[in-house]
């Protein structure tokens, strides 16, 4: 799962909502200079990953995208099941993604004192370039991956996989759809 869903798994809690976000940016298990809630919001997104990489779902998902991107399958599924959350966002909370976004953007920003650095550049990408919402459309996808692919520095245009995307968009559609409500099941989210 990527980011939007990692959000959404927040419970509208803007805590739970700011560990879920900077928990990639954090190593280690020393989290003292953070208020109790975060640290839940971190251990929560740990848990949403370590779930996420043991479904089978996800992995047979990942095998679609072996054909030249088998080192990056697993970022490739939590983005493209990102995509797909945020183009059928409305079957899972009450919200559109707009409005869901904002919000979201607005807790980040007014808890900036919370934000590690390295995850205050990434927020200030997300919210420039309306990242969520961005997600909701293939050619913003492509724009997030290829960016991606800038930072990660491999040599790889993960912007590339697009066409493995749509050549498996229903297998996807389908594995993600059965996923997700296993997710809701397990993570039980609120105020959707």
């Amino acid at each position: 799962m990527n980011y939007l869903a990692h959000a959404f798994l927040s419970n509208n809690d803007k805590d739970l909502l700011i560990g879920n976000f900077i928990a990639d940016h954090i190593r280690g298990n020393d989290f003292r200079t953070y208020p109790e809630k975060v640290i839940q919001g971190i251990h929560l997104h740990r848990k949403i990953d370590t779930f996420t990489d043991n479904h089978p779902l996800f992995k047979a998902s990942k095998r679609l995208f072996y054909n030249g991107f088998e080192k990056h399958s697993g970022i490739l599924v939590d983005i493209y099941f990102d995509h797909l959350l945020a183009k059928n966002f409305r079957q899972y909370h009450h919200h559109d993604l707009a409005i869901f976004s904002k919000n979201v953007y607005d807790v980040y920003n007014k808890h900036q004192h919370l934000i590690p650095q390295s995850s205050s550049r990434f927020l200030e990408y997300v919210v420039k370039n309306n990242i969520y919402n961005a997600y909701a459309d293939i050619n913003g996808i492509e724009t997030v991956l290829f960016h991606l692919s800038q930072r990660i520095r491999h040599g790889i245009r993960l912007d590339d996989s697009i066409n493995l995307f749509k050549k498996g968009e229903q297998e996807i559609q389908n594995n993600f759809n059965l996923f997700f409500n296993d997710v809701m099941t397990v993570f039980k989210p609120i105020d959707i």
